[in-house]
């Protein structure tokens, strides 16, 4: 079986370790996140309940509460871990509808649902939580997002809209990470605006809140302190293996409401005091102990550790950037916030739109089946565009380079027919 699986499965699986790998939103992971996976499979601790998992719903608690005083909130607040950055944003806006809908859970929302407002860029997540609720997609409001950030005047300008009509709205998201660009929104502005108005504002940091864990990035995160809940992945720029992501809400209680259920043959908390059972505020029962390896990483690598793996990624993806404003066959679409860029093989300069959109997107199918590296694309302003994300420390900036020049090969090559 082990001679099958290096034979047959290993060769044809993506090698996220390989430096050119720069394609999608998923880390090549820490070496002691990895030997912890077998560890926590081998305990195979049920992570909903205290009594079935002692040591790890107290760990996963601690790892929780350290992200919350990172994050800037209060003694109150908490979390959980979840399955990922779509599930976490499921749970917070689970939440917010909760805290307008109180009812909701045993009535339904009813004839007159209320509004979600997020930033075109937003993740699909956002969408997708919005009509799994029943609330219906038409009441998912994409706000206008020049520059790839969400507009706080033009968000600004819809809530008052919204309440001249008379409609409620249940949540404002905002994105720390957008997945085309990477770009963040002015989470300032727009938890004030929040504020002000008494809504809830989600902070879509799947990707970006891991920014916290930077000096030199931890500034584009301002206001985040603000929000009544984050989506949070420590399994994109902390690099833990799949899946590691992590629902936290400033006041905990608000994340119980919107799983409140009774099920006495588990939990058996009493009284006001916080129980140390995580099934209570989240969608899964069978829950793996994912907080167990964030742990481990955290001791092994320290937090100062992590937020310079943090800075690497994006230093690279800057070099990159550089890289492609210094030549004429390539021109970069924005400047990266983070570890994201997005580019265009334009070659010399004579082909049309539409030529070029057919080029870029046959450029990436060859450039990815010749071996050389891995990278993806996307559509900016309606137009097929490079993408590059780089997640794995050992990619340097020769490795960023040399893939400009693999790319520019093959257009010549490819421009040709």
């Amino acid at each position: 079986m082990l001679e099958r699986l290096r034979l047959e499965v290993i060769p044809d699986s993506n090698h996220l370790f390989h430096p050119r790998s720069m394609g999608h939103q998923v880390s090549a992971p820490l070496p002691a996140a990895v030997w912890t996976e077998a560890l926590t499979a081998a305990l195979n601790q049920s992570a909903a309940v205290w009594e079935m998992s002692p040591v790890g719903t107290i760990l996963e608690a601690r790892v929780v509460r350290w992200m919350c005083d990172l994050a800037g909130f209060g003694p109150a607040a908490g979390g959980v871990f979840t399955s990922g950055g779509t599930e976490a944003t499921f749970a917070a806006l689970l939440a917010a509808r909760a805290a307008v809908l109180p009812d909701a859970w045993k009535e339904g929302v009813g004839a007159d649902p209320p509004v979600v407002l997020h930033g075109e860029h937003a993740h699909y997540a956002v969408a997708r939580a919005v009509g799994e609720m029943g609330l219906g997609t038409d009441h998912a409001i994409a706000v206008p997002s020049p520059g790839f950030r969400m507009d706080a005047a033009a968000l600004e300008a819809e809530l008052r809209r919204l309440h001249a009509r008379g409609r409620r709205v249940m949540a404002v998201v905002a994105t720390a990470g957008t997945t085309a660009t990477g770009s963040f929104d002015d989470l300032d502005a727009i938890g004030r605006i929040c504020e002000e108005r008494g809504v809830w504002l989600h902070v879509d940091g799947a990707h970006g809140a891991s920014a916290l864990l930077s000096t030199a990035h931890r500034e584009r995160l301002r206001g985040i302190e603000r929000a009544r809940s984050i989506a949070w992945d420590p399994h994109k720029m902390m690099l833990m293996p799949l899946s590691a992501s992590v629902v936290l809400a400033r006041n905990e209680r608000d994340l119980d409401a919107a799983f409140s259920q009774r099920a006495p043959y588990l939990f058996h908390r009493g009284g006001a005091a916080r129980g140390w059972d995580q099934g209570v505020r989240s969608f899964q029962c069978s829950r793996r102990l994912d907080a167990m390896k964030v742990w481990v990483a955290l001791q092994r690598y320290g937090a100062d550790g992590l937020g310079a793996l943090y800075d690497r990624l994006c230093a690279v993806a800057r070099a990159l950037h550089d890289e492609v404003a210094g030549r004429d066959d390539f021109e970069a679409l924005h400047e990266p916030e983070s570890n994201i860029l997005c580019f265009r093989y334009v070659g010399v300069g004579s082909m049309d739109g539409e030529a070029l959109d057919r080029l870029n997107l046959r450029l990436r199918e060859e450039y990815n089946r010749s071996g050389a590296g891995w990278i993806t694309t996307t559509l900016l302003g309606g137009r097929r565009v490079l993408r590059v994300t780089v997640m794995n420390p050992r990619t340097t900036t020769a490795h960023a380079e040399r893939t400009l020049d693999v790319l520019a090969e093959l257009g010549v090559r490819l421009g040709r027919g």
